[in-house]
């Protein structure tokens, strides 16, 4: 039996895009009218591979790989217009993926459309529409074991006979939708979107189609949204490019000046703390034709973190610089108060009778210049002290090709407890690791980082006596320039009386605890 067909009835949905249905344009788009939005597609192995954290500071529950890279976050308000976009080849897999994040969606659907690369070179996407009965296999394995609607969207085949059968097949299933891009898989947008094919394939269902593909030729404003529909004889149609552009293109009102648009996006991407390489991405999209046009997408355009665009802020451009600081202090004080131990500083004895150090530090590439880094510094660092260098024990998780490193000098550790994309990476972490606690200059070009201003506070916090630190020449002290070394007593003024406010909550957080 067809579960709930009526969700896609009648409905103007966001497309599922990649790098743009991310949670702030999805509930963008929600205010601005949307039925119904789709995540970006998302493939089922990065689902499995992740773990599933609730994240008391946002009250979203986030998918996060071992790198700390989240691949899905989702806020309850969008639960009842959510539908789960999945990249899958495999029938089993997909179920279990699926079963993951059921019930916080309205409906699963999958990826049978996607003419890039990575999806094909996969078995994903279009690549499927080759394959009807792996088509077959997993849509029923998904409909008899999810206790939501299953949909899968496609584009059409080269010739009508076939691609009516395809459709056919797909129904038989039990979907309670189907989804539908006018072009081939060879097809791009500047080739004329098949309107009439749409047409064809909704007259010969019973389930409901959502039409796709408008926006290049008929969609401009929100009026032409019904006259696409009823172009393709589909009472629902999914907007994908028009509301990447304008994501007001769902207001019944009319669309908002640009300007006012990409304002809204960068408010809401603040208040749900997205990560600045997407902001960056989706607020270039909007401004795509008019990028140069305005002082706005030029600075957007050379920003490289969202502190950047804070000062973009502060320049009033974006008039957002106090709401961006009051968000900011908002999740810092609740993020403080929920501080799991994998984000503080520890300190154990370990086998060899020296000490395991571990920060949750990360290396930033671009704190450093291309010939300057932790590694090479502390190199330099035990030459200097005639020891010997240090040895990089680095363990790669085979399942999703992630790193971690212990950096031994002597009987002692160092590490963090992130996994890193790469073994350079997670070596220059636990390098810098080494250097922070020894008190080393590791030649940044930056200011020190919030993180390691953090970590800093944190370790003066623990009052660890570095002659414990032994060497092979002798411990800590004839090693290092010692607490009244430069970085120390900066990191002592901060947990002064007068030391600025963040540094006294940290302080007194480390304190009660």
């Amino acid at each position: 039996m067809v579960k709930n067909s009526e969700l896609y009835e009648n409905k103007t949905i966001l497309a599922p895009m990649v790098r743009v249905g991310t949670l702030p344009m999805r509930l963008l788009a929600v205010k601005y009218g949307a039925d119904l939005v789709y995540c970006e597609e998302i493939i089922d192995f990065k689902i499995l591979k992740s773990k599933r954290v609730e994240n008391d500071a946002l009250g979203t529950t986030d998918f996060v790989l071992s790198d700390g890279t989240i691949i899905f976050r989702t806020h309850p308000q969008e639960k009842d217009k959510l539908i789960f976009q999945i990249g899958t080849a495999d029938a089993k897999r997909a179920l279990k993926a699926a079963q993951r994040i059921e019930d916080l969606v309205s409906g699963v659907d999958v990826n049978m459309g996607c003419p890039k690369e990575f999806s094909i070179k996969g078995g994903m996407g279009a690549a499927l529409l080759s394959q009807p009965e792996k088509i077959k296999e997993i849509l029923t394995t998904l409909v008899n074991g999810l206790s939501v609607p299953v949909t899968c969207k496609i584009r059409i085949l080269p010739e009508l006979e076939d691609t009516l059968k395809l459709v056919k097949l797909i129904e038989s299933t039990g979907v309670s939708a189907l989804g539908v891009h006018g072009r081939t898989k060879e097809e791009r947008p500047r080739h004329p979107n098949r309107n009439n094919i749409i047409q064809t394939i909704a007259e010969s269902l019973s389930i409901p189609v959502i039409a796709n593909g408008g926006s290049k030729e008929v969609i401009k404003v929100y009026e032409d949204i019904a006259v696409f529909k009823q172009a393709t004889g589909c009472s629902s149609a999914m907007i994908a490019r028009a509301a990447e552009w304008n994501p007001t293109i769902f207001r019944a009102e009319g669309k908002l000046p640009l300007l006012d648009v990409v304002k809204d996006y960068v408010k809401v991407a603040i208040e749900w703390d997205n990560n600045w390489v997407n902001t960056k991405y989706c607020v270039l999209q909007m401004m795509h034709d008019n990028m140069l046009d305005y002082p706005e997408g030029e600075l957007t355009q050379a920003a490289m973190s969202m502190e950047d665009i804070r000062q973009v802020k502060s320049l009033e451009i974006w008039g957002l610089k106090d709401y961006y600081l009051q968000v900011r202090q908002k999740l810092s004080k609740i993020s403080e108060g929920a501080e799991s131990q994998r984000d503080r500083v520890s300190i154990e004895t370990n086998e060899n009778g020296g000490y395991r150090i571990c920060m949750p530090l990360r290396f930033e590439k671009k704190d450093f210049s291309c010939k300057i880094s932790p590694k090479l510094k502390l190199f330099e660092w035990t030459r200097s002290k005639e020891l010997p260098k240090p040895t990089y024990n680095t363990t790669e998780k085979s399942e999703d090709r992630t790193f971690n490193c212990v950096l031994q000098l002597h009987t002692n550790e160092f590490t963090t407890p992130y996994w890193e994309k790469s073994k350079q990476l997670a070596e220059q972490a636990s390098a810098a690791v080494a250097t922070t606690v020894l008190d080393i200059v590791d030649g940044r070009v930056e200011e020190p980082s919030e993180q390691l201003e953090k970590c800093r506070v944190q370790w003066m916090q623990l009052k660890f006596e570095k002659n414990k630190l032994q060497f092979d020449s002798g411990n800590v002290e004839n090693c290092v320039k010692g607490e009244n070394s430069e970085n120390s007593q900066v990191t002592k003024r901060k947990c002064d009386n007068d030391c600025d406010e963040n540094s006294k909550k940290l302080c007194q957080v480390q304190d009660e605890n």
